[in-house]
């Protein structure tokens, strides 16, 4: 009996060891992932989307990354003090870093990075640096190699979320070799854990492993932390059609499918892929044009509001994974808490009551969407019943992506089923939505006192005074109603059962260092 129960834990331990080392993190080989279209560019910030962005993310990083939990942490500087009131930030640069060609990163870089965004007509984020929305950076300067000072005009807490801000690449530092000898764009240079080995387009970008990269000591997070990479090959390939990439990660052609839609969900799962998903950030809306003669009426909107059940909205796009939220702060942020659930009831005659009140004779309000995001297609298609309940006239209006952007960008719409892509600080996602129509035809709430409010929301970095402000905002836009608030997307990714160390994010974008790919 003892030689049996020796034996037997004997093979429990070998066991346990070869069930370790199959979890321990294996170097080499290729992980595909499925794009749905190709990059548009290789100048991180430049003529840009978010396939663009999740590729050069791996090649190129920004002095500051965000966590996991929307906190902003270290990535290619390893730390950062701030004196004058908030004025002036010191950023220490990463030990040993290196450019995929093998010169050492100096503050230079970062200072000539800046500049080379700043100089460019093509860089959409300069109106987030030069007061336009608050924030002014005065002078980038070079202390000494190790050192990059960024000089504000005034304290201003979203500064770091700014620098972090993955759409822009603002904080991105590449070498001065990234240009041909004429000063126009040849290829990246950066001093990320990949290195962009080709692109042919409409069909797949390479990255490879990047031996020389020297990781941070915080573990990873996010964008922030050591960026360890595993995998000698990333490949990034372009499948268009959402069937035709199912059926490519059921045969193990692709090993991650992100971003599914949430019908795709089971149907992944049936095909033996296992699916991941996170709390995301993009927000769902239906938007308000304050500006329409109807709809200027706050009766009017009121009205909209109670005739809309959000969570009926959020359970017919998601399927039970996403709950209503009709606030710009995101249950995944720190900031979050039930407070910013209270909105307007659902509450059909109420809403008929405000109606009449208004004096509304059945003038028809028209709803713009799209067939490219069905997402937004199908909260049009809830929002239009609920409206014809309570006596609206509401007619669905579908364009082609293209045309309903150019009116979203124009403000052409009485009501727009509409999607914010993530932002990773509430403060950016009202500096999204608040603003003087007049100048920014986008900004939905043209209000002073929400103005007022989202300048105060960033000249401090307090938490429990942010908090109280955004409650504030929100108390405000719940009166008011410009804009309706309906869900925030889940991020579900599909991974097939040879890609290990893999788990999605808030921030929503694919994360390949960390993870490997099993034998």
């Amino acid at each position: 009996m003892k030689a049996m129960f020796g034996g037997l834990a004997l093979a429990l331990v070998l066991a346990a060891g070869a069930a370790a080392a199959q979890d321990a993190p294996r170097d080499g080989g290729t992980i595909t992932v499925a794009l749905t279209a190709d990059i548009r560019s290789t100048d991180p910030g430049i003529n840009r989307d978010s396939n663009t962005d999740t590729v050069l993310q791996h090649v190129v990083e920004s002095l500051v990354g965000y966590r996991a939990d929307l906190t902003v942490g270290p990535s290619l500087a390893e730390s950062w003090t701030v004196s004058d009131g908030g004025r002036t930030y010191d950023f220490k640069l990463r030990p040993g870093a290196l450019f995929h060609n093998g010169k050492p990163v100096t503050s230079a870089e970062v200072k000539w990075s800046w500049e080379h965004r700043w100089a460019d007509p093509a860089w959409l984020c300069r109106p987030l640096f030069d007061g336009t929305a608050g924030l002014k950076v005065d002078a980038v300067e070079t202390p000494d190699p190790q050192t990059v000072r960024f000089r504000l005009a005034a304290p201003n807490a979203l500064f770091l979320a700014q620098l972090a801000q993955f759409q822009c690449f603002a904080g991105g530092v590449i070498s001065p070799d990234s240009l041909n000898p004429d000063g126009s764009w040849n290829a990246p240079i950066g001093t990320g854990p990949y290195t962009l080995k080709s692109w042919k387009r409409g069909e797949a970008v390479v990255l490879e492993r990047f031996a020389g990269y020297k990781p941070l000591s915080e573990p990873a997070s996010g964008y922030a932390g050591a960026r360890i990479a595993h995998a000698d090959i990333i490949r990034f390939q372009i499948v268009p059609d959402p069937s035709t990439a199912e059926a490519a990660l059921a045969a193990g052609q692709i090993d991650l499918l992100p971003s599914l839609a949430p019908a795709q969900i089971d149907q992944v799962k049936a095909a033996g892929a296992t699916v991941e998903t996170a709390p995301g950030l993009g927000w769902s809306t239906l938007l308000i044009q304050t500006r329409d003669p109807l709809l200027s009426d706050p009766r009017m909107r009121l009205a909209i509001a109670h005739a809309i059940d959000i969570r009926q909205v959020a359970q017919a796009r998601a399927g039970g994974l996403a709950d209503a939220n009709p606030s710009a702060v995101p249950r995944a942020s720190t900031f979050f808490d039930d407070g910013f659930l209270d909105w307007p009831a659902y509450d059909p005659a109420k809403a008929q009551a405000l109606l009449q009140e208004a004096g509304y004779k059945g003038q028809p309000i028209t709803i713009q969407t799209n067939k490219r995001y069905d997402g937004m297609y199908d909260s049009a298609v809830v929002v239009q019943a609920m409206l014809a309940a309570v006596g609206i006239d509401a007619r669905l209006e579908v364009l082609d992506w293209a045309t309903q952007l150019d009116n979203y960008m124009a403000g052409r719409f009485q009501l727009q089923s509409f999607g914010y892509s993530a932002r990773l600080d509430p403060s950016l996602m009202y500096t999204a939505v608040i603003g003087r129509k007049a100048e920014r035809p986008t900004a939905q709430w043209d209000d002073p006192q929400a103005a007022d409010l989202l300048a105060k929301s960033v000249q401090t970095d307090d938490p429990a005074a942010r908090k109280a402000i955004l409650h504030q905002m929100h108390a405000l836009m719940a009166r008011q109603v410009p804009i309706i608030g309906l869900y925030y997307d889940i991020v579900a990714d599909a991974a097939g059962p040879k890609l290990k160390g893999y788990q999605p994010w808030p921030g929503g974008k694919p994360i390949l260092w960390g993870a490997w790919k099993a034998e």
